[in-house]
C-alpha cells in the first residue's frame, strides 16, 4: 500500500507535537512494510529529498508571494505541495490512501482527493475553537471552517483521545462512525538510551538542586504560567527545586517577566528552542516532567516523560487526563490551579520513592499500550478497511463493481438510444442523472412525434 502523508511540520522543521506524531507513524509504518512518502514544508538546512528510516520525505518552499498573514502563507504552501504531489503521482504513479494532518493541509488533500478519486483520512490533532476557548475573531473563524471543511471531506476523522472525539463531533457535527480514536504513540528506546555527560547537569541546575522540567510550546494553552504562579509554594516546601523550561512561542518574554515579577526568576532556566538529544538528556536529568495545559488533546510529552522514566504531574483536561491514572503512572492537578499543582510536584519531590513507583508503573503502560508498532497496527486495520470500502463504491475509475455496472448499462442505452448519451461526461458524479434526463428527453420527443 502507497501512502502519502501530508503535513506542514515534519522533523527537524518542529513547531509541536504534530512533528514527532508524523515521524513516529511515518517510520513505523514503513517497518511495517508501507511505502511511505511524507509531503511536508522546507525549513531551513533541511534537505528538499531525503530517505530516513525508509520514509520517503519530500520538502517544498512556499510560493514566494507576499502574504498579509500566516493563513496566505499557509495557501501558498498548499499550492507548492499539490504542485509537487502531482508530479509525484505523474512520475511513480498514484497513491492509495491519503492522510492529511490538520487543517494547514486541508487544501492539498481535499484537491488530490477529488484530482484522483482517492481516499482521504485526516487526523485532527487540535482545533481552534479548543485552543481558544471559543472562536473571538475572523481568522480564528475561517480556520475553524476549514477544519470542519476537512473532516467534511474525509473518508475518516482520526483524534487521539475520546475527549478529542466528543470536541470534534460536536463542533462539526460529525456521525460517529466517522470518528475513529488512535492514540499517539512514542519511541521509548530514544528517552531510555540518554545517558548525558555528567557536566550536562551544571550547565541547567546546580548539583543539589531537583529539576522540574517543562518541555513545550510557550502559549497560554500550554499553562506556563500556572507552573510559575505554583513555583513560590513549590520553593517555600522544597527550596531544592528548579524549574526548566525549554521551547519557544509568543508569550516567552511574557513569562520570563512574570517568574521575575513572582520573585522566583533566579529559579527559572528558559532554554528556548531544544533539539530531540538536549530533550532526552534534560528528562534523565530531571525529578519531576510538569505539564499544566489548559488545553490538551493528547499531550505526547506526558508520554515521552513516562518513557524517559520521570514522574509526571499533568492537568486534568482532555488527553492527559486520559493517560495518567492518579496516583498509578502519574499523578493530575486541577486544571488551572496553581496550589494543586504545587501540592503533587510537592509530593514527588519529598517522596522519590513514590515517584519510583510511578515510573515503574509508567514505563510498563508505554510498552503495553503506546508502542508505535501497536499504534500503526490499529491505523493500518483503518487503512485497509477504509481502502475495502473505496474499491467498493462508485469512486475507484476503472475496477470498481458500480462502475463496472455503470459501464454495462451505458452500453445497453447506448445501443438503444444512441442520441441520449452523447457528449457523456464520463467518470462525473453527476452523468447518471443527466444521461436519465436525456433519456427522458428522448422519449418524450418520440411520442410527440407519433
Amino acid at each position: 500500500m502507497r501512502v502519502l502523508m501530508l503535513s506542514w511540520e515534519y522533523p527537524p522543521h518542529s513547531v509541536g507535537g504534530l512533528a514527532r506524531h508524523v515521524e513516529g507513524l511515518s517510520i513505523a509504518m514503513a517497518k511495517e512494510g508501507l511505502q511511505v512518502h511524507v509531503l511536508t514544508f522546507a525549513g531551513p538546512k533541511a534537505p528538499l529529498y531525503e530517505v530516513n528510516s525508509g520514509v520517503m520525505v519530500h520538502r517544498v518552499h512556499a510560493y514566494p508571494v507576499n502574504s498579509m498573514d500566516f493563513t496566505g502563507w499557509i495557501l501558498q504552501l498548499n499550492l507548492a505541495m499539490l504542485e509537487h504531489a502531482i508530479n509525484l503521482v505523474q512520475e511513480q504513479g498514484p497513491f492509495d490512501i491519503i492522510h492529511a494532518h490538520d487543517w494547514l493541509v486541508a487544501f492539498t488533500g481535499r484537491a488530490l482527493k477529488h484530482a484522483y478519486q482517492l481516499p482521504l483520512i485526516a487526523t485532527i490533532h487540535a482545533t481552534e475553537a479548543g485552543r481558544n476557548q471559543g472562536l473571538h475573531n475572523d481568522m480564528q473563524r475561517y480556520i475553524s471552517s476549514v477544519e470542519w471543511w476537512l473532516t467534511y471531506e474525509a473518508w475518516r476523522v482520526i483524534v487521539c483521545s475520546e475527549s478529542m472525539r466528543h470536541e470534534v463531533q460536536g463542533l462539526f457535527q460529525l456521525p460517529t462512525d466517522k470518528v475513529e480514536v488512535i492514540p499517539n504513540g512514542v519511541d521509548a528506546e530514544k528517552f531510555r538510551t540518554a545517558h548525558p555527560q555528567p557536566q550536562f547537569r551544571d550547565g541547567f541546575a546546580k548539583p543539589w538542586e531537583k529539576v522540574v522540567f517543562f518541555v513545550g510550546r510557550l502559549v497560554r494553552e500550554k499553562g506556563v504560567h500556572v507552573l510559575i504562579e505554583a513555583a513560590p509554594k513549590i520553593l517555600a516546601v522544597c527550596p531544592e527545586a528548579k524549574f526548566v523550561v525549554a521551547g519557544v512561542g509568543s508569550m516567552e518574554n511574557h513569562l520570563k517577566h512574570q517568574a521575575w515579577s513572582t520573585g522566583v526568576g533566579h529559579k527559572f532556566c528558559f532554554t528556548g528552542y531544544i533539539d530531540d538529544t538536549t530533550r532526552n538528556n534534560l528528562y534523565y536529568i530531571s525529578a519531576v516532567a510538569a505539564f499544566p495545559s489548559l488545553y490538551e488533546p493528547f499531550g505526547i510529552v506526558a508520554l515521552e516523560g513516562m518513557a524517559a522514566g520521570v514522574p509526571v504531574v499533568v492537568s486534568d483536561t482532555g488527553g492527559l487526563g486520559e493517560i495518567i491514572y492518579h496516583g498509578r503512572n502519574g499523578l493530575k492537578a486541577y486544571t488551572g490551579d496553581p496550589n494543586s499543582l504545587a501540592g503533587n510536584i510537592i509530593t514527588i519531590l519529598k517522596d522519590p520513592a513514590y515517584g519510583e513507583k510511578l515510573r515503574e508503573h509508567a514505563s510498563r503502560q508505554i510498552d503495553e499500550i503506546y508502542d508505535w508498532q501497536q499504534i500503526v497496527r490499529k491505523t493500518m486495520q483503518l487503512y485497509t478497511r477504509v481502502f475495502k470500502e473505496y474499491r467498493y463504491s462508485s469512486w475507484p475509475l476503472k475496477n470498481g463493481p458500480i462502475q463496472k455496472a455503470r459501464r454495462y448499462a451505458l452500453s445497453l442505452v447506448g445501443r438503444r438510444h444512441p442520441e441520449s448519451v452523447q457528449n457523456t461526461v464520463h467518470h462525473n458524479r453527476f452523468s447518471l442523472v443527466e444521461q436519465r434526463v436525456k433519456s427522458v428527453h428522448y422519449h418524450r420527443e418520440g411520442r410527440k412525434g407519433m
